[in-house]
């Protein structure tokens, strides 16, 4: 137990813009933890949206990190909300090595930058769906959820119950993070994001799971298992403040956290922003219009601008580029 403590402790994991996979010793629950700066900063500065909408769309930024490392393939993943909301539509991609894009749609009339917004009237009824693409003409896997006016971390457990039918514990902390300036430089409020995520594999043998079997047949084979509900009462404790804080360090939170089941954390997947978007690419959509919609982008002067929703870059192209 002990050396499992320090191996987590003298381990030398970066701070930031990664997902670190762990394993609880004693009871043998998986985890994964999440620590977002500068990638997450990247992304919601791009767009730029108002707090209630970028704490939304950074939460589902960090479960996505989370999703898509825990893949066994090297396929992509999608997770996507559309809603009756003032945010309907929202979707962040994954795609291997750890690279993240997403986009928030929103009523920019109705949702303004101070205002105190509900989550049921933010995200409202709809679905939350997430997809996974193997890639190689491989089929594709989507499950969907229903979304009542809960949030993303809310229907995420709902979607972990109906697919993957493991007990599981899920928290998101999305806020501006204050950075001093160096060299007299002015410091500047940058977003952060974290999460916790852990789930209770049902142990080989069958024969503790039997032990735990429900009476209740609406709980999960494992719910009632003791190893599980004192790992999760473990990791109910942990704060937004800690899951964000760049001074505290992602294994050290986690042997704060854990340090009395004994806890094994592996080597960290690192995360990244990025957009596929390109002057080349951007060129060979607009060619695949014909004439008339050519005509009908064009402005006065004949030019045409595209601008990409995910990381808002323009794109303008003189008449003769495009014919």
């Amino acid at each position: 137990m002990a050396d499992a403590a320090a191996t987590t402790e003298t381990m030398r994991t970066p701070s930031d813009d990664i997902v670190l996979p762990f394993r609880t010793v004693r009871s043998g629950v998986i985890g994964r933890l999440v620590r977002l700066g500068p990638a997450v900063d990247e992304i919601l500065s791009h767009h730029a949206a108002p707090t209630a909408v970028s704490q939304t769309l950074g939460e589902a930024v960090a479960l996505t990190a989370m999703l898509g490392t825990a893949l066994k393939i090297d396929g992509k993943l999608t997770l996507q909300t559309k809603t009756d909301g003032l945010l309907d539509f929202l979707v962040v991609s994954y795609e291997p090595p750890g690279r993240l894009r997403a986009y928030a749609r929103y009523d920019k009339r109705r949702v303004a930058a101070d205002d105190d917004i509900e989550q049921g009237e933010l995200l409202g009824g709809g679905h939350l769906a997430i997809t996974i693409d193997p890639g190689d003409d491989m089929e594709r896997y989507q499950g969907i959820v229903a979304l009542a006016g809960e949030g993303v971390g809310e229907a995420a457990l709902s979607y972990f119950r109906q697919s993957e039918q493991l007990p599981s514990f899920l928290r998101l902390a999305v806020a501006r993070h204050y950075t001093a300036g160096e060299n007299g430089a002015p410091g500047q409020w940058r977003w952060r994001a974290g999460g916790l995520m852990i789930q209770h594999l049902a142990r080989a043998g069958g024969g503790d799971a039997a032990a735990a079997a429900p009476e209740d047949e609406d709980m999960l084979l494992g719910e009632v298992d003791d190893d599980w509900e004192r790992t999760r009462i473990l990791a109910s404790t942990v704060e937004d403040h800690e899951l964000l804080d760049p001074t505290l360090p992602p294994d050290r939170l986690l042997y704060r956290l854990f340090h009395e089941e004994g806890v094994r954390a592996f080597p960290a997947a690192p995360i990244e922003a990025y957009c596929r978007c390109s002057r080349e690419r951007v060129a060979a959509f607009l060619q695949s219009f014909g004439a008339k919609e050519l005509r009908d982008m064009r402005e006065p002067d004949g030019t045409i601008t595209v601008t990409c929703e995910f990381c808002t870059k323009s794109y303008r192209f003189a008449p003769d580029e495009i014919a």
